[in-house]
């Protein structure tokens, strides 16, 4: 399957969030090994007009790579405890955004992922930003990898998956809790949470 483009990416969070879900998230190792799965589930996060985001206050030098070019990976420590993944998309007129990878299903490398993670359930090694992340050995040595290209450590695939999309409010947040910007597969049971706040979405 083919890399994702740049002009993927680049247009408003929401419109990404909701294509990347069915895409594969591919991570390459140092030793050319591969973990891999669809990513089913997606949050919006909207820059300047997005009180959630953390964009919002403006540049700082941890979110800097929000306002770079789109089709970067974002990546930043939350709690002191674990790491999110994020995916610039259209940064023009300095109106940083992003989307979160809130959780995959796994394809390949699912036996490293088991131990990384210390658990034989398959459907919690990803179910989570954090368990994403940790399964896929995605640190804050990845922020600001161009995900765009063959020999990217990350990067994402296009497949020809039909997913059955539904929307909800966002998770975890206190600040414009109410807008309906995550996007997750209907029926996958590898989301985080599957219905909150959720109205049924379309074919995808």
């Amino acid at each position: 399957m083919k890399t994702l483009e740049r002009s993927f990416y680049d247009r408003r969070p929401l419109i990404v969030a909701r294509d990347i879900i069915g895409k594969k998230l591919i991570r390459t190792l140092n030793d050319g090994s591969e973990l891999s799965g669809i990513i089913v589930e997606a949050e919006a996060y909207e820059g300047n007009k997005d009180p959630a985001s953390h964009a919002f206050r403006g540049k700082t030098p941890r979110n800097e790579v929000m306002f770079g070019e789109a089709g970067h990976a974002y990546v930043y420590f939350t709690y002191g405890f674990h790491h999110c993944l994020n995916l610039v998309t259209s940064s023009r007129f300095g109106k940083a955004s992003a989307v979160l990878i809130r959780a995959v299903e796994p394809v390949s490398g699912i036996e490293e992922m088991k131990v990384r993670r210390k658990t034989n359930s398959v459907t919690q090694l990803t179910s989570g930003p954090g368990k994403l992340c940790q399964a896929f050995l995605i640190d804050r040595s990845l922020n600001g990898t161009d995900v765009t290209t063959m020999d990217s450590p990350i990067r994402l695939e296009d497949t020809s998956l039909k997913v059955r999309i539904a929307i909800s409010t966002r998770i975890g947040i206190k600040q414009a809790a109410d807008r309906m910007w995550r996007f997750y597969s209907k029926t996958s049971p590898y989301v985080s949470k599957s219905h909150v706040n959720a109205t049924t979405g379309r074919e995808s």
